[in-house]
């Protein structure tokens, strides 16, 4: 089975007034000069899956301007041997909306039909820069694997804003609590367990793969200690802990405050540690273990977006990415400056020219 995009429809969406690509299950890759609207693309392919996108945008931002009309991104997906139409589109800067095969859908149902992985320029400092980003990636690799862990970090963080501004408000009684608590206690456990699968699989899918790319051996931690290992247990934790969250003024314990430690395995050095380079490597052959494992799991690879994804690789590790690419049979969509930085690929990907003219985006398909 293939998961795959045939079409692809943008209209006002970034710098792309109209759009329209066809495609088939290879490679797309997409050259053009910095600036022209490469990665609004791979932008707007990332939107058929949960969340905010690879930006992170509201759907404000991904109007084109000056005009702000709103904007639509459609496409035929082939997912598990079925064709779906998704429309994912705003209104003037309204709240996205989803309708699949002509029906309304919440955006995690997606996640269901849809499995989408990235990698982008901004993810090279995942390992320097603050927790947050790494938590983050590591529940987009979570949520490729169980499409329900959005719901659950969506219903968690709701709960623990609600006994945040209780916090905040220094409310002491504890019945305003207990509710509150008790669902982020089994929605923490369950994003937890959640994350140790994700990367019991990341890890089985590294040590069982023959790759040009290192082994990154990741490590779950917390800011104040082990996690509760039972509902009870962070539920008992949360409720313990309200004297010191209310000289907070937030909460201190959950799977928010997750960190993702991550080490280059064969050198034993941490990964915060290495060169430029050698966190490319580590971080794409994350996205390769996750898109194997995903294949092994669903029978199918996922939709990659890998933008400017010949940074930092020497030709040798370039051209060891695509043939993994290939041999998976995954549509990578990527982006680069020149057709040069896609010469080993050849008649196993398909090309894309994006130029711009007179402020807006001008796609071309290379024959």
């Amino acid at each position: 089975m293939s998961l795959y995009l045939s079409s692809l429809n943008i209209s006002h969406f970034r710098s792309h007034k109209i759009a329209r690509v066809s495609v088939d299950e290879r490679p797309v890759a997409i050259f053009g000069p910095n600036g022209a609207g490469k990665t609004n693309i791979l932008e707007a392919v990332s939107l058929f899956s949960p969340g905010r996108g690879l930006r992170r945008a509201s759907a404000e931002d991904m109007a084109r301007r000056p005009e702000a009309l709103g904007w639509k991104v459609s496409g035929l997906l082939h997912s598990h041997s079925q064709n779906h139409e998704i429309d994912i589109w705003s209104d003037g800067g309204a709240a996205r909306q989803v309708r699949i095969d002509d029906k309304a859908a919440p955006q995690t149902a997606l996640g269901r039909i849809a499995r989408v992985l990235w990698l982008i320029p901004s993810m090279d400092r995942l390992w320097i820069e603050g927790a947050e980003g790494r938590r983050r990636f590591l529940d987009r690799m979570t949520l490729s694997f169980e499409p329900r862990h959005a719901e659950l970090s969506l219903t968690y963080d709701k709960a623990m804003r609600e006994r945040n501004r209780l916090l905040k408000d220094m409310v002491r009684d504890p019945h305003w609590y207990t509710a509150l608590e008790t669902t982020m206690a089994e929605t923490g456990v369950a994003i937890h367990n959640n994350r140790l699968t994700a990367l019991a699989q990341l890890d089985a899918a590294q040590n069982d793969a023959l790759t040009a790319f290192p082994v990154a051996s990741l490590e779950l931690i917390y800011a104040d200690g082990p996690f509760p290992a039972s509902v009870d247990d962070l539920r008992y934790a949360l409720a313990e802990n309200r004297s010191r969250d209310l000289a907070a003024g937030r909460t201190l314990i959950g799977p928010h405050r997750a960190d993702l430690i991550g080490t280059y395995f064969a050198k034993g050095v941490p990964a915060r540690d290495c060169s430029t380079g050698e966190q490319k490597a580590l971080l794409v052959s994350l996205i390769l273990a996750n898109a194997r494992a995903l294949t092994n799991d669903i029978g199918a690879p996922p939709l990659l977006l890998l933008d400017e994804v010949a940074a930092h690789l020497d030709t040798e590790r370039r051209a060891s990415l695509y043939d993994e690419i290939t041999a998976l049979g995954s549509q990578a969509w990527m982006t680069g400056t020149g057709t040069e930085l896609f010469d080993t690929l050849g008649q196993r990907a398909q090309y894309i020219e994006v130029t711009e003219e007179d402020g807006a985006s001008i796609v071309k398909p290379v024959l």
